[in-house]
């Protein structure tokens, strides 16, 4: 049985014989010798010359106000020295380094150059490499800072759901015969669904107020029951009912009621005379119109 066909669904085997000249080797050979410096780690990687001047600063636990330069040189020098031991490929802005750090130990051994007492104080040769290291170091401060925020890609993923396929439209086969029935069939849909409106009769409070007091003219006596018309609906009772209390109010009907939730009878004021009155003020209303 192959490795091939030992392999889980979906996975494949990476040979990782070692080889020799493209032969397999097995096992390793009796008479194999390595020598001490075959094999190197190097660990410590920098981004330039002044990550590796800051790293050293830090090891050391170095004041970078107050930089021994003679100090620091020497250890900067041994670490360019052990990368060309190693053959590691030095970039020539480590070399540029070295020189500069050589002159400002230079310039720090030489015997200050006397000046007049109004001169002002000559400035210290680890300026200008003070000032370049800070601002590596608050820039290397905010790189990691930012560096360590959620990132894209990185730390979270977005969603992303793809637009359903729409199907491209397609015309549909159809002939004249077909056309003129769906028309009919339009036309007769139309002609069923054609919208009634419904127009309520006006009915006027003035009027009724009119049939009422014409109601109670010839007996002066009627029940409120009979006042009311089934086929008028609750428009008809509403419009009865505001005529009644309109009466009242003017005094022109009076109504009574013997006992509870018995007949409400109306009837006119012994005082009123028989006959049609038009004292009432109420106002001609017409509910129902459009």
């Amino acid at each position: 049985m192959s490795s091939e066909a030992r392999a889980p669904a979906g996975l494949r085997w990476v040979d990782a014989t070692p080889r020799v000249s493209g032969e397999p080797m097995e096992q390793l050979p009796l008479d194999l010798y390595i020598p001490a410096d075959a094999l190197a780690i190097w660990l410590e990687q920098f981004e330039g010359p002044l990550d590796l001047l800051l790293y050293l600063i830090r090891k050391h636990n170095i004041d970078i106000l107050e930089i021994p330069v003679a100090r620091v040189t020497e250890q900067y020098l041994e670490y360019l020295a052990l990368m060309k031991s190693m053959a590691i490929e030095l970039a020539a802005e480590y070399l540029l380094m070295a020189a500069w750090l050589t002159e400002i130990k230079s310039r720090m051994l030489l015997p200050p150059e006397p000046r007049a007492e109004d001169d002002e104080e000559p400035l210290d040769p680890r300026a200008e490499l003070v000032a370049r290291l800070l601002e590596y170091e608050r820039t290397t401060r905010a790189a990691t800072y930012l560096d360590q925020r959620p990132r894209r890609e990185r730390d979270w993923f977005g969603l992303s759901i793809e637009p359903p396929h729409r199907l491209a439209a397609r015309p549909v086969p159809a002939d004249l015969a077909g056309l003129i029935a769906t028309m009919q069939g339009l036309l007769r849909e139309g002609s069923v669904q054609r919208a009634h409106h419904v127009r309520a009769e006006p009915l006027s409070i003035r009027q009724r107020m009119t049939e009422i007091l014409d109601a109670l003219a010839g007996w002066r006596r009627c029940e409120l029951a009979d006042i009311f018309r089934a086929d008028e609906g609750r428009l008809g009772v509403a419009v009865t009912t505001v005529a009644i209390l309109e009466l009242s109010r003017t005094r022109a009907i009076d109504w009574s009621q013997e006992v509870p939730f018995g007949p409400v009878t109306l009837f006119r004021p012994a005082d009123e005379p028989v006959g049609r009155t038009d004292s009432s003020e109420a106002q001609d209303e017409r509910t129902g119109s459009e």
